[in-house]
């Protein structure tokens, strides 16, 4: 039995009140069955007057005039599924500059490129976006690494009673993301394309995007696999992470690295049906390093993230910045990983405070002054004091 309630997200929760307490309006963002409307029941009951659900028409005839529905609200109001109704930003607009503020708006939407840019043009300066993913490791507990891993952050493919009604959840989740949520969202591409393109991401999921590939196996221009990479991204459905390009006298890769950003979907991608496949699969690696990388990115809140690679073979799976300081992370999905000459040339090219080698084990150990290895989960947990800790 899924229920949404056996697991509370703390630390969602604590992002959006901040959000809130920040801002007059706050766009939570992500995929479908990630768990928004379920962090807003939490904030507000969806019974409430000032709660709208825009796939409900009780709620869409209760917003037939919005600025006389909204404007008397008081507190906390909740709008699900913005997207269907984006000339509600402009009435926010006007909402959100109202002094003293009488109520402070949360929006819930699959991201869509629209409603960002949308809400970016309507809401410049009064809005704060906060991306959801699904469920962390620090949300579903340590201990629990392996299933994780293996299901992906989704609620419904997380919580399944077995492994094969995870695995049938996410089959189910991308066919009706491609055939029915896209084509709300003013997607044209067809179903079936769009699912051959997802699924070649996924088998160079964690390796360097050339679009000449995808694009002659699809019969379409690079431009247009480059848009499909993009709209992919913009869905949180994809990670492009940027190159960082370094002044060092040293040819550096510039294109960047795609990773499928939840675990499970990547598994269903690719026909990995449970954890002893996954381990015997030749993109094990590559499936732990994207899901440590999502995994270190949301613990550690960085201002900025890169990778970084030379073509001489020296390399970094992430670097991140913030408040100035620098800090590498590489992943290795190793009983014992040690200290390699890629490591010493990223402290040294990169000026990095520390380099944290992210593992699946359960002990943290020094490799060098500055390099040290940490189990995935220490990072998950010790995510925002790592910051402190850094010379």
């Amino acid at each position: 039995m899924y229920d949404p309630g056996m697991l509370a997200r703390t630390e969602a929760l604590a992002r959006v009140r901040r959000a809130l307490r920040r801002n007059p309006v706050v766009a939570l963002v992500g995929p479908r069955q990630s768990g928004k409307s379920t962090i807003a029941r939490t904030l507000l009951e969806p019974g409430a007057i000032r709660y709208f659900d825009l796939e409900d028409p009780v709620s869409l005839a209760r917003l037939a005039q919005p600025m006389t529905a909204l404007a008397p609200l008081r507190g906390l109001v909740v709008i699900d599924e913005i997207q269907r109704s984006p000339e509600l930003f402009p009435v926010l607009r006007v909402l959100a500059d109202r002094r003293p503020l009488p109520a402070r708006f949360l929006v819930l939407g699959s991201a869509s490129p629209a409603l960002l840019r949308q809400s970016s043009e309507s809401l410049a300066g009064r809005i704060e976006v906060v991306p959801l993913q699904g469920f962390s490791l620090g949300d579903v507990g340590t201990d629990r690494h392996a299933r994780h891993w293996v299901r992906g952050g989704f609620p419904r493919s997380f919580l399944a009673r077995t492994e094969d009604d995870s695995r049938a959840w996410r089959q189910q989740f991308v066919r009706t993301w491609l055939e029915r949520d896209l084509p709300q969202l003013g997607v044209t591409i067809p179903a079936s394309t769009l699912h051959r393109f997802w699924t070649m991401v996924a088998h160079v999921h964690g390796g360097v995007w050339n679009a000449a590939d995808p694009a002659r196996s699809l019969g379409i221009a690079e431009s247009t696999a480059r848009r499909y990479l993009d709209l992919l991204s913009d869905l949180y459905l994809v990670r492009q992470l940027q190159p960082w390009h370094a002044n060092v006298a040293k040819r550096q890769v510039k294109s960047p690295k795609v990773y499928v950003r939840d675990a499970g979907v990547l598994h269903s991608l690719l026909g990995i049906p449970d954890l002893r496949a996954l381990q015997g699969h030749p993109k094990a690696g590559a499936s732990f390093e994207g899901y440590a990388i999502e995994e270190a990115l949301a613990a550690l809140e960085p201002e900025d993230a890169w990778f970084w690679a030379t073509h001489g073979g020296a390399e970094l799976d992430l670097l991140v910045s913030r408040g100035g300081k620098r800090l590498g992370i590489e992943v290795k999905l190793s009983d014992a990983p040690s200290l390699t000459r890629s490591m010493r040339v990223a402290i040294e090219d990169l000026d990095l405070q520390r380099l944290l080698v992210v593992y699946p084990g359960e002990r943290a150990y020094p490799l060098s002054e500055r390099v040290h290895v940490l189990p995935i989960g220490q990072v998950t947990a010790r995510g925002k004091t790592l910051w402190t800790r850094l010379p």
